[in-house]
């Protein structure tokens, strides 16, 4: 198992009512699968894992991305301005 290290931001931190969580996944998972679980396993993040923004160990990070060992996972809302 792999041990990592979630940061909840904004919107999604007040949903998940946490601002960190650890949590043991499966060493190949990528992040796409880490949002399946999360929707799965956490049903107030659902709809946010539709539009989150991933940083792995602060790089943003794309769906079909492995999660590395021990990483630290940042996961934002979606940014708007104008």
């Amino acid at each position: 198992m792999n041990r990592i290290k979630l940061l909840f931001f904004a919107t999604i931190r007040d949903r998940a009512g946490v601002k960190t969580l650890d949590l043991d996944i499966p060493m190949d998972l990528t992040i796409q699968g880490l949002k399946d679980k999360l929707a799965a396993d956490y049903p107030n993040l659902k709809e946010s894992m539709k539009s989150v923004l991933i940083t792995i160990n602060r790089e943003y990070a794309f769906d079909e991305a492995v999660v590395p060992q021990n990483a630290e996972i940042g996961m934002f809302p979606p940014v708007s301005g104008g």
